[in-house]
């Protein structure tokens, strides 16, 4: 990805106390933003929840800004690697393609809460800071990317290469819509029927053969 990892300064010299630090930061104010949202909440709180002083907490980030990068950041992470442990890759694009899809609409389910924590927050994010967690999201669609690509080279999907990207983006969204939309569509799917709708619907466009 073209933008850079944030570093967050630390006045704490030893790196295994820094990472300790801030997951106890992060935990603490994801359920915060979550609830609060991120501009109700105080440093002094994240502070309270984190279980330390707000003098300590300013040794591990600078401001409110650097928290919320945090969190946005281990989201993205979390997802990524729940998502790259589930998937097996042997096998064809098809088959792993399938398997992708239900590992992540299911991660999206899981983490549901922390999705659109991103959405409704990161955009209090200074616009640098902001394009490297918008970058995190094209990392996961690069995961679908490349299984669109295996399908294609086996023979198992039928997709113009110009169009896989497109395609990518297009099961993200799908995600993102069970999400987005849990509202109104746990009135009429539970989370194994939408996602195998989806799948077939996608299917009917790409696959060779089901």
């Amino acid at each position: 990805m073209s933008e850079k990892r944030k570093t967050i300064p630390s006045l704490v010299k030893d790196p295994k106390l820094i990472e300790k630090r801030r997951e106890q930061i992060i935990e603490a104010a994801v359920h915060l933003f979550i609830n609060k949202g991120f501009h109700k909440t105080t440093t002094r709180e994240i502070a309270r929840a984190s279980g330390f002083s707000i003098g300590t907490l300013y040794e591990y980030i600078e401001s409110k800004e650097d928290v919320l990068y945090l969190v946005c950041d281990a989201i993205h992470a979390e997802m990524e690697t729940r998502l790259r442990e589930a998937i097996n890759f042997n096998g064809t694009g098809l088959k792993i393609l399938k398997l992708a899809i239900r590992s992540f609409f299911r991660v999206m389910d899981q983490m549901s809460d922390r999705v659109l924590l991103i959405y409704q927050e990161s955009k209090s994010l200074p616009k640098e800071t902001l394009r490297y967690v918008l970058g995190r999201e094209e990392e996961i669609a690069q995961i679908f990317v490349e299984i669109l690509q295996k399908g294609i080279a086996d023979g198992s999907l039928r997709l113009d290469e110009k169009h896989v990207k497109l395609m990518a983006d297009n099961i993200m969204v799908l995600g993102e819509m069970w999400v987005f939309r849990r509202w109104a569509l746990h009135k009429h799917y539970t989370l194994e029927e939408y996602t195998e709708k989806q799948i077939t619907l996608l299917l009917r466009e790409i696959s060779v053969s089901d």
